[in-house]
């Protein structure tokens, strides 16, 4: 399935995406390297080890990214005019390599965009989940979507 047009939007729609990822060392290595995030807990298995967590942390924001990304196939794909914002993101829970991700997304609020006619601003909630059925991420995020093409 790929993204839908403004117009099929409506509040209270929720999507399981059905893309399921598995978090590698490799992921997180090279997200942080690519970021230019020195944090020992991302990257020193000795560092992390001493930590409270006795383990390495995968970056917050490679967890944040992929939550975007597992839900844009049903979202916003070949719909999206652009990304207007992301807030209350939230990491109630810490991820680890070898933890499995799924996402979720609910509409919080469609309007009609004033610029674009036919156009709208559709509010997602995403939120991340692990295979433990924990919430690890989740923000809100308002997309300019387009309209249904005549």
């Amino acid at each position: 399935m790929t993204g839908r047009f403004f117009d099929a939007w409506a509040v209270g729609d929720r999507i399981e995406h059905p893309i399921r990822r598995t978090v590698t060392e490799t992921d997180n290595l090279l997200f942080s390297c690519m970021t230019h995030n020195p944090q020992p807990l991302h990257l020193d298995a000795e560092a992390a080890r001493a930590s409270e967590f006795g383990q390495i942390l995968v970056n917050g924001t490679f967890t944040f990214a992929l939550m975007v990304g597992l839900s844009v196939g049903e979202t916003t794909l070949g719909t999206l005019v652009a990304n207007l914002g992301y807030d209350a993101v939230v990491m109630p829970k810490p991820v680890f390599i070898g933890d499995t991700l799924h996402a979720t997304s609910a509409v919080l609020e469609t309007r009609p965009s004033r610029s674009r006619p036919g156009a709208g601003i559709v509010t997602f909630a995403h939120e991340l989940i692990n295979q433990r059925g924990e919430v690890v991420c989740k923000c809100t995020r308002s997309a300019l979507i387009a309209g249904t093409p005549a």
